[in-house]
């Protein structure tokens, strides 16, 4: 049995720093008892990219758009927000999520989970942005 599509490894990242002009923490449902959903990260520009954590230590996966359709089919999901959020520094959030794309993230479901990933390169970015209850769909990204 395959596994439902969750995106692609990328060995060189395919964004560029002007793609942060336009950057979401975008929250879609959760798994199985995970009732607090799940975050991804979506910098658009002259591409359209989403960049997630899927996995408790795997590196981060790229989706374009058509993949990002994909992967709300095979998994089941629905998108139930997106909170655009404004980057003063895109360069800082570009070079942080080619750092964390070179390693495995550890995903420790409370801590250092999904929307950790997105806070880590929105404030590299220099926004302050975040989830601060770690449920996603029961507050705002800000």
């Amino acid at each position: 049995m395959t596994q439902p599509y969750n995106g692609a490894q990328m060995l060189v990242c395919p964004v560029e720093t002007a793609d942060f002009q336009h950057t979401c923490a975008v929250v879609v449902s959760g798994d199985g008892i995970n009732a607090c959903g799940h975050t991804l990260l979506h910098i658009g520009g002259h591409w359209s990219w989403y960049v997630h954590i899927a996995g408790f230590y795997k590196v981060p996966k790229f989706m374009n758009g058509d993949g990002y359709k994909r992967y709300l089919k095979e998994n089941g999901k629905r998108e139930i927000r997106r909170w655009p959020v404004k980057l003063p520094n895109p360069q800082g959030a570009h070079d942080k999520l080619h750092e964390l794309i070179e390693k495995p993230w550890l995903w420790g479901i409370i801590a250092n989970n999904c929307a950790s990933f997105v806070e880590e390169v929105v404030q590299a970015g220099g926004n302050k942005a975040g989830v601060y209850l770690n449920c996603p769909v029961a507050e705002p990204f800000a």
